[in-house]
């Protein structure tokens, strides 16, 4: 679990980090987002295209805006959920995120290490495109 500050209100930023058009913006491993099935919703699809060319199929699963947004993907047999719950805060708004995956033990061991500080820099990296 990890939480960054935004300096924004937490509409905003839900309504930003819940658009998979704004991915690639803030997620350093996305190269490019793809086939976006129309507008932020529970069931929306898209693919996320990363740069070392994983295309894993991605869905929201939860939308309760401003509160809470959930993501699942899928690739070959590994499946990784992000939970990203809103909270306000005086500054703006407090960011939380739970990472899961689940699959072959040998390829989600280390991925459980590393993705937690991935998703620490890409909240931070969309945190400061909110900066003054």
């Amino acid at each position: 679990m990890v939480t960054v500050s935004f300096p924004a209100p937490r509409e905003v930023v839900f309504d930003y980090l819940a658009d998979p058009s704004n991915r690639s913006r803030w997620q350093s491993s996305l190269a490019r987002v793809e086939a976006v099935d129309g507008e932020p919703r529970v069931g929306q699809t898209w693919t996320d295209v990363t740069r070392v060319g994983v295309r894993p199929r991605m869905e929201t699963t939860e939308l309760d805006r401003p509160r809470r947004w959930t993501e699942r993907g899928t690739w070959r047999g590994i499946a990784a959920t992000l939970t990203l719950t809103f909270e306000p805060s005086p500054s703006g708004c407090d960011v939380t995120a739970v990472f899961e995956l689940t699959g072959p033990r040998l390829l989600v061991a280390p991925l459980r290490v590393l993705a937690p500080l991935g998703v620490r820099s890409d909240l931070r990296h969309a945190a400061s495109t909110f900066s003054p």
